[in-house]
């Protein structure tokens, strides 16, 4: 195998992870659990989405947020933004890097923000332009890389032709995302070799959904393909909404036992890890998914 000696972790748990939690978290948890987990050694965190809290409740605290982290040397602070006001929001708050997301299909393109993917590429000019002007990073996430709610299989050189025209936005990576959790070690390959004839290696990330039990093996087949970027999220938060009842995210503690294993570097304490998922999960309703924190319990 050809994996990497080092591996980036992306960590999504205080947006992608709590957004969908029906139970509102406080701002002072989400602080709170933000430092752990920078604590823990983790240097790409995902903190909040600028969105209209009209439609995401749980992110409209977002600049409070910000306000309020421990912000460390080194630490990639993100936000995901959809727009420019969103923008504007995220620069007041002091921002250096945003995420922008767009679809690999078009119909859950018109489903997730009621935008064309042509439509919401020249949302995200705009936003792009702006951000770099100022200095601000952007990072893009490609959903239904491996399969849409809707539209079924997707074609590999759509994931392509979409993850390149992120890239001529100016946008430092790509995450290739599983948003339904149907990808599979034997796709991963397939869908890599069509995106990388398009955009450089280094340049793509993988952000699998546990969904169907095969997060880890996707990683696998992704560090095997020379890919070193990989989103996760603490405690495995965050369901997958197109199947109820389901995992959703890939778990970072889960990750970090078989990079762990492997002898990988990724900087970031596992034990830490575990111990803010279980400080945001008292904060719950539900246990965590995580695999690892479920054993360490027994």
């Amino acid at each position: 195998m050809r994996i990497p000696p080092r591996v980036s972790i992306v960590e999504v748990g205080p947006r992608d992870g709590l957004q969908n939690e029906k139970s509102l978290i406080t701002t002072a948890d989400k602080i709170a659990f933000v430092d752990r987990l920078s604590a823990a050694g983790h240097r790409a965190i995902e903190v909040s989405a600028f969105v209209s809290p009209k439609w995401v409740p749980q992110m409209g605290d977002a600049s409070d947020v910000f306000a309020g982290i421990t912000r460390r040397a080194g630490v990639r602070y993100t936000a995901l933004v959809p727009n420019r006001p969103g923008l504007s929001r995220a620069l007041a708050a002091g921002v250096n890097e945003i995420a922008i997301f767009a679809a690999a299909s078009d119909t859950f393109s018109r489903r997730n923000i009621n935008q064309s993917i042509d439509a919401s590429l020249a949302t995200y000019a705009e936003v792009c332009r702006e951000a770099l002007a100022m200095g601000v990073a952007v990072r893009g996430y490609l959903s239904t890389g491996f399969g849409c709610p809707y539209e079924g299989p997707v074609a590999p050189s759509q994931v392509a032709t979409v993850a390149r025209r992120l890239l001529d936005l100016g946008v430092f990576e790509v995450a290739i995302s599983d948003t339904i959790g149907v990808a599979h070690p034997g796709q991963v390959p397939v869908v890599l070799d069509a995106v990388t004839a398009a955009v450089p290696l280094h340049q793509v990330a993988l952000h699998f959904h546990d969904t169907r039990g095969t997060a880890l093996a996707n990683v696998l087949a992704g560090l095997d393909y020379g890919v070193t970027t990989f989103d996760s999220s603490a405690g495995g938060l965050g369901g997958c909404p197109f199947a109820p009842g389901a995992a959703g995210n890939l778990a970072t503690e889960d990750l970090l036992y078989m990079l762990d294993g492997l002898g990988l570097e990724t900087g970031v304490d596992i034990a830490l890890v575990a111990s803010a998922s279980r400080f945001i999960e008292s904060r719950l309703d539900h246990s965590l998914p995580s695999r690892f924190l479920q054993s360490s319990q027994l």
